[in-house]
Order: structure tokens, then C-alpha cells, then sequence
């Protein structure tokens, strides 16, 4: 009996596209709608028999992207063949580089040479990794020399053997024969005071055992009045300050044990309003049991009698005195030739190269720092110049790079260093300019020479500069400035490097200095008529 309402027909779903199953979800199925979906059993395909091939077949997922075995053939490792473009671009070295087992060798099919793989080199890489290993090779001459010429303490101090035995002989007979007493050493910058201490006291190490030593540097200090904590700090003492915290170290220099050699460098840091720092210090040997052997380390040759000058009252009040001179031009010469034999080989280093800077720092300041600074300076561009020549220039075709004579250093090299380091004080002199100086700046410099030679030191204040500069001005007819603007001269001429400026809470009590000789100051005037009208008036 047939019916009214539409028969459900067996239907099957397929699986929708991607796209259209992000724009509309299926409904919702119920049991009913399950049960129309599943065909009769009347439509169903017969099972085959066991055996038969259809059923060692198995069916395939819907879509290939769900085959995750072997059935799906973009996973397998060795998929369709490829074109031979994919196959080289394939063995270019991704195995070698990941680790992969290599593929079955393959024998060419024609006489001509295999392609290329990722352990290879290419003539352009092979070339550019021998340029950096001849580079290596040849840097090692430039690193020895750089090495040699750095300002480290050496095994043997040229020129000074004179200074350090009497610093071995002063320590032997202080420490070794349990006197107190102090030493003040002085000498420009860079003249070996601190290597030539540090040398002996390696030297007498064993005969230094049984005391105590306390080196300290005064530039690391806060304020002068620290260095008392720090020098009970090193004894072992609690950290104390004032009155009662110096009595407790006095008290410890005083007492029974083994000697203290207590080595101040940079002791000119220590100067203060009263010299009351520097009082204590130099007064601590002459305590009644003292146990103290000071050694004070300084650039200024007059820092005792011009500072200390109630010192020289007591009859073993005043420290003994050894003042270092600035290297002439024979010993740093002697001095660079000695550094550079340590190196084996050919010399880097141009034999009148080395001479003119010997020469020109012998002339300015003296200091062998400067002098080995230079040098290895100079290395460093003629090594950067190598290196830009080495590792970009091309190669011709088939040719192997051959290992060249090192470059040595030459005069145009260090004369460039020179001018970059000491400026215009000493470039300006071969080039025969007379207006090397301003005027006022010339006459600022011939009132200091005026003081160095009256009062014999070389160290002055600023107001004293300005009074003298004022006098010799009035003398020869010339304006005059002010404090503030000789203050600003001072700055320039400091800028320059010839002045030494050591400022103060006051102006008028900054400290001024020549950092060069008086003579090469008098030279780099070049002013002759100037210089010797206001040297020959005097004060």
C-alpha cells in the first residue's frame, strides 16, 4: 500500500571541500537520520570470499593527505624520479651537513667531472681560506712585536741600574737592619720609577719575607685623608676613622713585630689644605719604636722641599731623595733595540724609523712608555694595512698565493703616529711656521720658564703665573689678560700637551707644569727675539 509521504532513499555523504566546511557546519545528526544514512542490507555489496584479491586489497582513505603509512607515496623517502637539475641540487651537501647516510654511489654517465658536493671547495673559497691562512701566518711576526713592545715590567731595566741599586742597597739596610726611615722617589712620567721598585722588590723577595709590604696606589682614593684606613685596612686593624682610628695605627707601627715597607705611588695625590697628610706619613718613621719604612713615588722633583719644608727642621726628619731622569735619545733607542731583538726573524721595525722616535720623544718628555706606545702603534697600521691588501686582492686565475716579505714599519708610519699623539708641539717644527703659538701663549710660556729658572721648580700656582705674565707684559708693551682668560690660556696649552694643569678648589691655587723640557719649549716658540728679550730681563 503505497503511502503519501516521500520514502527515505539510502544515500551516502561525501566529505565536503575545506572551504565550505569553514563557511557551514553540518547540522546536527539524530539516531533516525544515522539510521536512514546506513544502506539496507539488501544494497550491500556481497563480502568476497577469503583468498580472492579483492580482499587483500585495503581500502584507501578518502583523501591522500590522511595516508600516513606507506600507501601514501609523498611520504616515501624515495619518491619519483626527478629531473636531473632537482637530483644535483639535491646532493649538493644537505646529507653532509645534517648527517644523512650518503646515497648509493653513481658512476657518470660521461667523461666530464661530477658535480659538485657540500665538502668541496670552490676555487673562489679555496682562495679566499688561503689568503686568510697566509694572513695568520704573516700577522704572527706583527702579534710577537706588538707583544714585546707593550710597557710591562722586563726582566732588565736599561739605563737604570744606578737608580735600582740604590733602591736594593736603601731596602737592605732599612729592612734587613730593622731601621725606619723614607724615600722619596721622583721623576717625570714614563722614566721607569714604578717598574724599577717592582723590579727590586721581586729581586729581594726572600730577603722581604720575614716584613710586611703594603703597595698602594693614591690615585685610587677618594681623598687623602683615606689613606689611613686603607693602610690599617692591610694591617689588620678594624676600619676606623679620625682621631681615634690613627691612634690605633700608630699605635700598631709602634708595637713589637716584623718591619712594614709601606710603597705610596702617586703620593702627590695626597696633598691637602696644611699638608697634614703628608706630615703624618713622612713623620710615622720617626716615632719612638717605629717599625716603618716608607718608599713615596711622585713626578714632582720638589715636592719635599716645597711642601714639606718643615721636614728638613728635624735633624733625620727629611726622607733621602732619588730623582730619575728622562731617558735621552742613545737609551731609548737602546731601550726599543732591546724589545725588538726578542723577536726572531727579519726586523719590523725600520732602523730609521726607530731612530726618529727615539729622537722626538727624547725631545718632548723622555718617556719610554710614549716611545714603546708609538712603535706598536705604528705596527698596528702597517699589520691593518697588510691585512686589507692580503685579504682583498684578487688572485689570478690557477695561481696560489705566495708568502711575501713582512712590510716593516718605515719613517712615514711612526711620523704619522707621532703627529696623532704629541700634536701640534711637534709637528709644527719641521714644517717651518714662525706663528707655532699665539703671542699671549708665547708670553704665558716665557713667564713660566722665568719662574721654573727664579725658583727653581716646575711646578707653580696660577695666581703667581698670572702675577709674573702681568709683569712681563707691562715690561714689553703688551695688553694683558685677565685671570679667567689665563686660566683659558693655560687649558689651550694643556690641550696641546705642553702644560700640565692640576686644578684646585681655587683658581688662583691650581697647580701649573711644563710637561717638556725647557729647551725643546724654547725651540717650539721659534721665536728668538721674543724669548731671549724676556728671558735676559729676569724677574
Amino acid at each position: 500500500m503505497a503511502s503519501n509521504s516521500p520514502q527515505h532513499q539510502p544515500t551516502i555523504g561525501f566529505p565536503r571541500r575545506r572551504s565550505a566546511r569553514r563557511l557551514a557546519a553540518p547540522p546536527a545528526k539524530t539516531d533516525a537520520d544515522l539510521t536512514a544514512l546506513r544502506p539496507s542490507p539488501d544494497l550491500r555489496a556481497p563480502e568476497p570470499a577469503p583468498g580472492t584479491p579483492s580482499a587483500r586489497t585495503k581500502a584507501l582513505p578518502l583523501s591522500p593527505r590522511k595516508r600516513l603509512g606507506d600507501d601514501n607515496l609523498c611520504n616515501v623517502p624515495c619518491a619519483l624520479p626527478c629531473s636531473p637539475a632537482k637530483r644535483s641540487k639535491e646532493n649538493q651537501g644537505r646529507r653532509l651537513l645534517f648527517g644523512d647516510p650518503p646515497a648509493s654511489p653513481e658512476k657518470p654517465s660521461s667523461p666530464g667531472p661530477s658535480p659538485r658536493r657540500g665538502g668541496q671547495e670552490t676555487p673562489r673559497n679555496s682562495g679566499q681560506r688561503a689568503r686568510t691562512q697566509l694572513f695568520r701566518q704573516e700577522g704572527t711576526c706583527y702579534q710577537q712585536v706588538k707583544r714585546v713592545l707593550h710597557a710591562a715590567v722586563p726582566d732588565r731595566l736599561h739605563a737604570r741600574e744606578k737608580e735600582m741599586g740604590i733602591i736594593r742597597q736603601f731596602l737592605r739596610e732599612h729592612i734587613c737592619g730593622r731601621r725606619p726611615g723614607s724615600l722619596y722617589v721622583s721623576g717625570a712620567p714614563g722614566t721607569g720609577k714604578t717598574a724599577c721598585l717592582s723590579r727590586v722588590l721581586l729581586d729581594c723577595k726572600d730577603e722581604l719575607a720575614r716584613s710586611k709590604t703594603i703597595v698602594l696606589n693614591c690615585m685610587s682614593l677618594s681623598s687623602p685623608q683615606g689613606i689611613f684606613p686603607a693602610v690599617g685596612q692591610q694591617l689588620g686593624l678594624p676600619v676606623a676613622t679620625g682621631r681615634e682610628g690613627l691612634r690605633k695605627l700608630e699605635a700598631k707601627l709602634t708595637a713589637q713585630g716584623p718591619m712594614v715597607l709601606l710603597v705610596l705611588d702617586e703620593l702627590d695625590q695626597l696633598e691637602s689644605k696644611g699638608q697634614d697628610v703628608l706630615y703624618t706619613l713622612f713623620g710615622w718613621p720617626q716615632l719612638p719604636g717605629s717599625r716603618l719604612v716608607l718608599v713615596g713615588l711622585a713626578n714632582a722633583l720638589d715636592l719635599t722641599d716645597r711642601t714639606l719644608s718643615r721636614l728638613g727642621a728635624r735633624p733625620t726628619g727629611s726622607p733621602r731623595l732619588l730623582h730619575f731622569t728622562p731617558y735621552t735619545r742613545e737609551q731609548l733607542t737602546a731601550i726599543l733595540q732591546e724589545r725588538l731583538g726578542q723577536v726572531g726573524g727579519d726586523p719590523v721595525l725600520d732602523a730609521a724609523a726607530l731612530q726618529f722616535c727615539a729622537r722626538k720623544v727624547s725631545a718632548v718628555s723622555g718617556d719610554a712608555r710614549k716611545a714603546l706606545d708609538v712603535c706598536r702603534r705604528a705596527v698596528e697600521l702597517v699589520e691593518l694595512e697588510v691585512r686589507s691588501q692580503t685579504l682583498l686582492k684578487p688572485l689570478p686565475k690557477g695561481e696560489s698565493p705566495v708568502s711575501p716579505v713582512p712590510r716593516r714599519v718605515g719613517l712615514l708610519h711612526v711620523s704619522r703616529v707621532i703627529s696623532e699623539v704629541f700634536g701640534d708641539r711637534l709637528a709644527a717644527g719641521g714644517q717651518g711656521s714662525r706663528d707655532t703659538f699665539p703671542l699671549q701663549q708665547k708670553v704665558l710660556l716665557c713667564s713660566l720658564l722665568l719662574l721654573a729658572r727664579h725658583r727653581h721648580a716646575r711646578e707653580v700656582t696660577l695666581g703667581k703665573l698670572h702675577d709674573t705674565y702681568s709683569q712681563v707684559c707691562r715690561r714689553q708693551q703688551l695688553p694683558a689678560v685677565d685671570q679667567a682668560e689665563c686660566l683659558s690660556l693655560v687649558t689651550l696649552l694643556e690641550s696641546r700637551g705642553v702644560l700640565e694643569l692640576k686644578k684646585a678648589k681655587e683658581a688662583r691655587l691650581a697647580k701649573v707644569s711644563l710637561k717638556m723640557e725647557e729647551a725643546a719649549v724654547e725651540h717650539a716658540l721659534q721665536d728668538v727675539v721674543l724669548v731671549g728679550s724676556i728671558l735676559a730681563q729676569g724677574l
